[in-house]
């Protein structure tokens, strides 16, 4: 098999090459990007099954939307906003997997217990949430609360905060890296 290794630098020239039709350049260029991809995902998503998983829609996203990359524009800017957007994708539907599902092994009772943690631990991870949450600017908190907490979708959250799916996208991205921020500052290990 060929050297499928292909520099960083490189990567617009061929997504270019892909995008007129050049299947060797497109097929080396996909191979060359699975690592960055794989730490893109990995800085968001754990468990090995998931990560590949992301990993396939990621690909799969790129191969759906390639013609709307511009060759006149950074090339890891755009990888890196549709990697993030899967990978939110990805761990909202297991948030809502997760919340449907109950194992067989475990009873109605245990996982009514497993649901619902004692008050005291209950008000204190909202406590510690609206602490965390305050530092950000009210935007940036909006849309976290819209998005995260009352679970609605980008357009929703767009439409009740007047606002594009984009500016949403960006808000919500800055204050997702704000909180990691402030997580691991105060982060006591």
């Amino acid at each position: 098999m060929a050297d499928d290794r292909l520099p960083k630098e490189a990567w617009p020239a061929s997504m270019a090459r892909a995008q007129a039709g050049d299947r060797e350049a497109y097929t080396r260029l996909l191979r060359a990007l699975v690592p960055t991809i794989r730490t893109i995902v990995s800085r968001q998503i754990s468990g090995a099954d998931l990560v590949e998983d992301t990993i396939q829609d990621v690909l799969l996203t790129l191969h759906r939307i390639r013609h709307t990359y511009d060759p006149a524009c950074p090339f890891m800017p755009w990888l890196v906003a549709i990697a993030n957007a899967r990978a939110v994708d990805a761990l909202r539907s297991r948030g809502r997997r997760w919340r449907r599902e109950v194992s067989d092994d475990v009873t109605t009772l245990e996982a009514a217990q497993v649901a619902a943690p004692s008050p005291f631990v209950q008000q204190e991870a909202q406590e510690e949430l609206m602490q965390h949450l305050s530092r950000l600017p009210d935007r940036q908190r909006q849309i976290v609360e819209h998005v995260h907490l009352q679970e609605m979708t980008l357009a929703e959250a767009a439409r009740e905060n007047n606002l594009t799916v984009s500016a949403v996208k960006s808000l919500l991205y800055r204050a997702l890296g704000a909180l990691r921020r402030s997580g691991a500052n105060n982060d006591p290990s």
